[in-house]
């Protein structure tokens, strides 16, 4: 008899990242997968290379420099910060510890995509819940929760929407759920956040013993190639975490350019400052041609294209003619819309010329077929 997963496991829909290159096209603009446009600090780089000759040694298991580092960027407790390849695989972990069949696993409608694989991964039950203007709906989260619920995951700033929840309302949602159902708060765009009334959620991992927060060094450090990421919790969070992952999870390489990337505070400030005039500009120039930009508190913009325009997939072809890559949003229920990372000068002037020809195009084709 041949062999068969799990059940349940034959049901999930494989994560597909943003595509990377274009046939036919040699230079293509990649806005799909929110990295850096600035890439990595210099000093992470060199922290990198200064490994080169140190790769037939195990990592430290503990990755404590790094989690010292962490600790006193962000003041924190060392021994509550557990490292892990990306965030991806702490979301992964969490779930192993808390979640299994008969268990619900909740999330908001445009949430990403990897808290329903992980919950499926163990055979508990994703359960998305509406959204409210693309927004995570506190009331609405909480009216979903069962007794079956074990773990909300709540994005915040959200990918793929962009929207995020002022710390009160999130202070909100943790003191009406029940104390058995673990709170995990994706805070991966944290570092683009500049409003005043924002908290990652470090306050609340430090007063509760059911919330987590979970943050990567792959979007505004530029680091995305090492899978590095961290999660703060509690300290019994913290212990079985440890427990479950692998003993060696992150690379020498990748803790090294994390602690130098940390360091580096003056390239994060250039990347922040890069991103606070550019996601405007764009959001801008988008509105200004009939597009639905949506308001954006990370590194990228959702934009709706209205059917005047023929579509998200007409205007996707379109741009891939011009070498341009945004990200298809059809998976996360917004098939209307292409997902933009802001990219350098260059590329967000390339992209809007190139939307502006698309929606001339199209504005030419209505007015032709209107004769």
């Amino acid at each position: 008899m041949a062999l068969t997963p799990r059940p349940g496991i034959m049901n999930i829909a494989p994560y597909v990242g943003g595509e990377s290159s274009l046939p036919g096209q040699n230079r293509v603009i990649k806005l799909a997968s929110n990295e850096s446009p600035l890439g990595p600090s210099p000093r992470a780089i060199e922290a990198y290379k200064a490994l080169a000759s140190e790769l037939h040694r195990y990592p430290d298991g503990g990755a404590v420099k790094l989690r010292e580092a962490i600790a006193r960027h962000h003041s924190l407790d060392a021994s509550r910060v557990v490292c892990g390849a990306g965030s991806d695989e702490l979301i992964g972990l969490l779930v192993r510890a808390y979640a299994g069949p008969g268990d619900e696993v909740l999330y908001s409608r445009h949430g990403f995509l990897m808290y329903p694989i992980a919950a499926q991964s163990v055979g508990a039950t994703p359960v998305t819940v509406p959204e409210r203007e693309l927004t995570a709906d506190v009331d609405a989260l909480l009216a979903r929760v069962t007794p079956r619920t074990r773990i909300l995951f709540l994005a915040n700033p959200n990918n793929p929407t962009g929207s995020c929840l002022p710390a009160s309302e999130v202070k909100r949602l943790r003191d009406r759920l029940a104390p058995q159902v673990l709170l995990v708060l994706d805070a991966a765009y944290a570092e683009y956040v500049t409003r005043a009334d924002y908290e990652a959620g470090t306050a609340l991992v430090e007063a509760h013993d059911n919330v987590v927060m979970t943050r990567t060094f792959s979007k505004i450090y530029g680091l995305a190639a090492l899978r590095i990421g961290w999660a703060y919790c509690p300290a019994a969070i913290a212990d079985v975490l440890n427990r479950l992952r692998g003993p060696f999870n992150t690379g020498a390489a990748a803790q090294a350019a994390a602690v130098a990337a940390l360091e580096d505070r003056a390239h994060t400030e250039k990347a922040r400052a890069h991103n606070e005039r550019w996601l405007p500009w764009f959001g801008e120039r988008a509105r200004a041609l009939g597009l639905v930009a949506h308001p954006s508190f990370g590194n990228f913009v959702l934009v709706g294209f209205p059917a005047a325009t023929g579509g998200a997939e007409k205007a996707l072809a379109f741009l891939n003619t011009r070498g341009v890559i945004p990200r298809r949003m059809a998976s996360y229920g917004l098939p209307d819309c292409l997902r933009f990372t802001i990219g350098t000068a260059e590329e967000m002037e390339a992209t809007v010329a190139a939307l502006a020809d698309f929606v001339a195009s199209r504005t030419e084709a209505a007015a032709g077929g209107a004769r």
